[in-house]
């Protein structure tokens, strides 16, 4: 039917570093990224249908494995093979599942998420509560993907947060899917004529994830992998197993979980392993090829003329690649952040019980659109935010953003090393794998202010990372074994780095030191505000990893749900969170800047926003913690502590199908009379309504 083709085309999502997606535009920035993918070992990182994220593994590293045995992937056969070969080696190899936990505004955000739509849909929305893999006969695709996209977001915001409640509904759809599995190995309620192995790959990753952290899980769930596995590579081997090209493009999502239980829970199995990737590889369909001028269109569609009709379905859209940190890249690292406290928050409420489908980078309102509306394949609602504006898959994702960010921060570097490859409050409780138990907390309210404090407890002395944004201009590390109100001993005193004496890897971003077993640090960022030109003459401008958006004030009402997907008569149906929201700006919203004019108001990049002026409690060096300090929700409306100020005028700019209209050209911005002055610009993921990528003018002489 022609619902299901659209369900199942879910979230056309785009990225240029400032929204999840801007009227299907996939920009240059976007292709940088994609072009890096063939040659990553492990990609770690938000994936987006909104504002999911999986962990995706591409084929570099399996390949790499079987360059010497291949001529060609067509001439594979398992008797070419050393089975007892390992992969190679990551960068970075994740710890377990659960081993890290969220502090501060992190954890606070993380218990809304458990208390909001991602820890009760299993209560009251049907595409869970009743899907076809629990018994039901409820799914918005023949891909029966709803509920194993919902199951490998929860499985990590379960075990990050150690909610019990979490954890029972995981067991609840653990214990049916296994005690169903079909007698031939099949996972999922699929009979043989409409098998698509494609849902399999999301039920995967959380059954993988479950057995990383909870060993205990694995005797029920490793022999129900490998027997999968078995039917996987027989249709697979006969050119069968996919029914559509959505798992064709998500292949390497399947290589994740062959390439984890290969290295963990092989059981004799490894050939069947290797040669059901080499399979995956040879019949997916890959990126290298497919994203091309060919078939996308790279230009920012803003400036295309003559305009595109974005409703007309002339240029086809792509489902959110994923990139990847765990291969030690830098880059991607930084996108991640930026990804995680930008597009991210912006996308839900901040009681986390709605979302938007689309998030568009200027949007000064939020509502139902007119009909056509200006962007490919979506509803009037697509902009909206509810329980699902419009389509289910971004529902059923709502539980992924976060916990795989958590997961993915503190990571093993090599054997002896530990490293806080992503940002933010958290508290690491592993061993390294060579036995050295280390307890990390990182006491900090990054990204609103650039200071992080850390307390280390070692068995061993081991070595610490930590990685430097490249956004920043400076950093200094104070290292101590002190945090006495007195001065530390003379004998022992604080040792001070920065850029000059303590260079980042040049791949990584880096920074190492060597930790007794008992050790203090703080880590100061220094940046300053920047702008990043964007199409046509305009500016997106960011302070350290958080984009700044013209505050244009918001007006929120509640409206009908829309969708009959939500059981409303259900006792556990959350009637007093459920709405749809229709909000409107209060300002101005046709605003050109003068980026000479931008000043930033905020948390010093070299001390902390602490509530006590008093200091001398704390070792030289050492400030006390900034959490305290942060509002909860941080992403409410006026929330974080940061703003930044400019000089504006306001302009004449075009609504086009009630959305504005490409920015006017340079030339032909003009400032309405009397209309010079000052505005205020917030964290972008605390506006639901805002402009982000603004026009820029000389106001010098106004």
């Amino acid at each position: 039917m022609e619902m299901d083709k659209k369900e199942r085309e879910c979230s056309p999502v785009t990225e240029n570093d400032t929204t999840v997606r801007s009227k299907a535009n996939l920009s240059s920035s976007r292709m940088q990224v994609v072009s890096r993918l063939e040659h990553s070992k492990l990609a770690q990182l938000l994936k987006w249908c909104f504002f999911s994220s999986i962990l995706i593994l591409l084929p570099w590293r399996f390949k790499q494995l079987l360059a010497p045995h291949l001529g060609s992937m067509e001439s594979f056969s398992l008797s070419s093979l050393t089975v007892n070969q390992s992969l190679n080696p990551l960068v970075f190899q994740s710890i377990p599942l659960g081993s890290v936990r969220p502090l501060g505004w992190l954890e606070d955000e993380m218990n809304l998420m458990s208390d909001g739509l991602a820890g009760h849909e299993i209560d009251f929305y049907r595409v869970v509560r009743d899907s076809p893999w629990l018994g039901g006969g409820t799914e918005y695709s023949g891909l029966n993907e709803g509920l194993p996209y919902w199951f490998n977001g929860l499985v990590p915001l379960a075990y990050g947060t150690d909610n019990p409640r979490l954890k029972s509904q995981v067991d609840r759809v653990l214990e049916h899917v296994l005690n169903h599995q079909q007698d031939d190995g099949w996972l999922g309620p699929e009979q043989y004529e409409k098998r698509d192995i494609w849902g399999r790959f999301p039920m995967c990753l959380g059954l993988m994830q479950l057995v990383e952290a909870d060993a205990a899980q694995a005797a029920k769930i490793v022999p129900a992998i490998h027997r999968f596995v078995y039917i996987m590579h027989s249709m697979l081997t006969y050119n069968s197993g996919f029914t559509d090209f959505w798992g064709m493009v998500r292949y390497p999502d399947m290589i994740i979980v062959l390439q984890w239980f290969y290295e963990n829970y092989p059981q004799d199995n490894k050939a069947m392993l290797l040669e059901t990737m080499s399979l995956l590889d040879r019949n997916g369909l890959h990126w290298k090829s497919y994203y091309s001028k060919k078939n996308f269109i790279f230009a920012d569609l803003d400036t295309v003329r003559p305009p595109i009709n974005g409703d007309s379905g002339t240029f086809p859209f792509v489902h959110a690649v994923n990139a990847g940190q765990a291969l030690g890249d830098r880059d991607f690292a930084d996108r991640c952040e930026r990804a995680a406290f930008n597009a991210l928050p912006a996308a839900f409420t901040q009681d986390h019980w709605g979302h938007q489908y689309l998030t568009v980078t200027n949007q000064p309102f939020s509502r139902k659109l007119k009909d056509p509306n200006p962007y490919w394949n979506t509803g009037v609602q697509s902009i909206m935010y509810g329980i699902e504006p419009n389509y289910p898959c971004c529902t059923v994702n709502f539980p992924q953003g976060l916990p795989k960010f958590l997961s993915a921060s503190v990571v093993y570097s090599g054997s002896d090393g530990l490293a806080h490859a992503l940002l933010s409050p958290v508290r690491a409780i592993t061993k390294l794998p060579n036995g050295v138990a280390v307890n990390l907390t990182c006491d900090t309210a990054y990204p609103f202010d650039l200071t992080l404090n850390y307390q280390i407890v070692a068995s061993a002395p081991f070595k610490f990372h930590l990685r430097v944004p490249s956004w920043a201009s400076a950093y200094e590390l104070i290292l101590a074994t002190s945090r006495s109100k007195q001065s530390p001993s003379s004998s022992n005193p604080p040792k001070t780095f920065n850029q000059d004496n303590l260079i980042p890897d040049p791949h990584t971003g880096m920074i190492s030191v060597d930790l007794l077993q008992h050790t203090y640090i703080t880590y100061i960022l220094h940046t300053t505000l920047r702008t990043e030109s964007r199409a046509n003459d305009t500016v997106a401008i960011y302070h350290g990893p958080l984009l700044y958006a013209l505050d244009v004030g918001q007006d929120v009402k509640f409206d009908k749900l829309n969708s009959s997907n939500i059981d409303t008569t259900s006792p556990s149906f959350p009637a007093e969170h459920a709405h749809d929201y229709d909000i409107t700006n209060t300002k101005e919203w046709r605003i050109a800047i003068d980026p000479s004019t931008l000043v930033y108001h905020g948390p010093s990049s070299s001390s902390s926003s602490s509530s006590s002026n008093d200091t001398s409690s704390s070792a030289p060096g050492f400030p006390e913690p900034a959490i305290a300090d942060l509002a909860s929700p941080i992403w409410d409306y006026e929330a974080p502590p940061g703003y930044v100020t400019v000089k504006t005028c306001e302009i004449l700019w075009d609504l086009e199908k009630g959305t504005p209209s490409p920015v006017p050209e340079k030339g032909r911005r003009v400032c309405v009379k009397d209309s010079v002055g000052q505005r205020v610009l917030r964290p972008y993921g605390s506006l639901k309504v805002h402009m982000a990528e603004l026009p820029v003018m000389d106001l010098s002489g106004e």
